[in-house]
């Protein structure tokens, strides 16, 4: 068992980052390209604004592999500082502020930022 998992390893780890980096991408997308179709969307030069930029754009770069050590650090100081701005002040706990989604996404990201992107992304293939 243990041999098969560590063969897949960095195959599940360029897995998480697509799947988280597809996750964040919808947010922007719901800000900026109207799907999934969202009912505010924030000025462009607000806070969540400028977040639904780096989603928008982070996610993509995510998905693909590409800068993935620097964007995931952006990222993840991204959702702390949406915890912190946002959620804490509601709540000490994250059930009940809402910001259960922005610490995984922060944690997951730091992740990222320390592991890399795994062997199916553009940053592996550049590094050949």
């Amino acid at each position: 068992m243990d041999e098969f998992v560590t063969k897949w390893q960095p195959q599940v780890l360029s897995v998480l980052r697509i799947m988280s980096g597809l996750l964040f991408l919808e947010h922007g997308t719901g800000k900026y390209l109207n799907f999934p179709h969202l009912e505010r969307v924030p000025p462009m030069l607000s806070m969540p604004g400028i977040g639904g930029i780096l989603e928008l754009v982070g996610g993509a770069l995510l998905v693909l592999g590409l800068f993935t050590r620097p964007v995931a650090f952006l990222l993840s100081g991204e959702m702390a500082v949406a915890y912190f701005t946002a959620h804490a002040p509601r709540s000490f706990f994250p059930l009940l502020n809402g910001g259960d989604a922005a610490v995984v996404y922060c944690f997951v990201f730091l992740y990222l930022f320390f592991a890399g992107p795994g062997p199916w992304s553009i940053d592996a293939m550049r590094k050949k």
